[in-house]
Formats: structure tokens, C-alpha cells, sequence
């Protein structure tokens, strides 16, 4: 991930709805969510949760899929990773023996591929 990207996904989060409907996704796994339900838990109207979904496809934070007449949106754990490594690349020195298990284990016990 280069610093725009970076930029792109943090921006992406920068925002109280969209990072929970982030938060959500997260929790509900690689089998993600419907639009409207994200939207009912969240409690926002469906059109403007499709404005928030966009940006956070567009970040690389998270996918859609079809599924019959749903939009199923489930977090981009690949993006997600991308991410979280840009953030912590330089920590203790870029000593990869102490912060490489980090982003292994951040996203492999709950959203394992």
C-alpha cells in the first residue's frame, strides 16, 4: 500500500457512520451483512448507507457481493491488512521479529479466509 492509499482508507474511516458500519463488518465475519441490515443496525437511511458503502468499497476496506436481489457487504480483509501493515511497517526500527506477528494475528483468529 503507497501513502495515497493509505490516505484513501483512512479517510474512509474518518467518519462516525462509516467506521461503524467498518466495526460491523468486522464483527460479522467474512460472511458479511445485507445493505439494508447494515443500515437498520446502524440506523441510518438505505440511501445514504449506500453512499457510506461506496466510499468504503472504493477505500478497499470492503466488498460486495450479489446474493438473489441483496448486496451482501462483508469487509476486505485483504485491503484491511494492507492497511493495518502500512500503519505499523516502521515500528521498532521495521524490526519485522517484533511487529510481523502483529498484523498476522490481528485479523486471523476472527475473519480467517
Amino acid at each position: 500500500m503507497d501513502i495515497n492509499e493509505a490516505v484513501d482508507a483512512l479517510g474512509g474511516l474518518a467518519q462516525q457512520s462509516r467506521l461503524r458500519v467498518f466495526r460491523l463488518l468486522i464483527q460479522a465475519g467474512i460472511n458479511g451483512m445485507a445493505a439494508g441490515d447494515i443500515a437498520r443496525a446502524i440506523g441510518i437511511p438505505k440511501n445514504t448507507m449506500s453512499s457510506h458503502l461506496a466510499i468504503l468499497a472504493r477505500a478497499n476496506l470492503i466488498q460486495a457481493r450479489k446474493e438473489g436481489r441483496s448486496m451482501i457487504y462483508a469487509v476486505n480483509l485483504e485491503g484491511t491488512r494492507s492497511l493495518l501493515s502500512f500503519l505499523v511497517e516502521d515500528c521498532c526500527q521495521g524490526d519485522p521479529s517484533i511487529c510481523g506477528p502483529l498484523i498476522e494475528t490481528t485479523l486471523a483468529t476472527c475473519c480467517s479466509e
